[in-house]
C-alpha cells in the first residue's frame, strides 16, 4: 500500500515522504495513529509541487543571500567606543555594536552571523566575517575609533 507521512516516522521516513508499506503496517500503525495518508494521485501531485516550490524558494534565498554577501565584501565598519588614556577600551567591541553600525550604513545583519577571530580591546583595525549560510560569507573590517 502507498502512503504519504504526515509526520516523521522513526525507521520509516520524513513528514511528506511517499513510502510503499504493507496493508498491516499501513492500517494498524500508520493511518490509525494519523501519521500518514493514504497515497492518492492529488496527494502525490500536491506534494511534488510542495517539493518544486520549496527548492525554488531556496534557490532564490540563497541567490540573494550571496548578491548580498558580494555588496558587504570588503567593506569597512567604523565602531566608536570609549577609551582611557592609554588606548584600551573599556570592556570590549561586541557584535551588537558592529551590527548596530552595519544598520547605520543600510544593512541589516543578525548580530549571530557576525564572527569576531580574537575579542576587539583595543583601538585599530580588525577583520570580522559575516556568515549568511553554508558556504556564503562576507569578510568585513572593523575599525574601533575613540568615542
Amino acid at each position: 500500500m502507498k502512503v504519504i507521512l504526515k509526520t516523521d516516522v522513526k525507521g520509516s521516513g520524513k513528514k511528506g515522504d511517499i513510502l510503499e508499506v504493507s496493508d498491516g503496517y499501513a492500517k494498524n500503525f500508520l493511518l490509525k495513529k494519523g501519521y500518514a495518508e493514504i497515497a492518492t494521485a492529488s496527494g502525490v501531485n500536491e506534494i511534488h509541487q510542495r517539493r518544486t516550490a520549496d527548492a525554488f524558494h531556496k534557490a532564490e534565498n540563497e541567490k540573494t543571500q550571496r548578491e548580498l554577501a558580494a555588496k558587504l565584501n570588503g567593506t569597512e565598519v567604523v565602531v566608536p567606543i570609549k577609551v582611557g588614556e592609554n588606548g584600551k577600551a573599556f570592556g570590549s567591541v561586541t557584535t551588537t555594536q558592529i551590527a548596530a553600525s552595519l544598520l547605520g550604513m543600510g544593512y541589516d545583519i543578525d548580530k549571530k552571523r557576525i564572527v569576531l577571530k580574537e575579542p576587539v580591546k583595543m583601538l585599530g583595525s580588525y577583520d570580522a566575517e559575516v556568515r549568511f549560510m553554508e558556504g556564503v560569507s562576507a569578510k568585513i573590517k572593523v575599525t574601533v575609533v575613540p568615542l
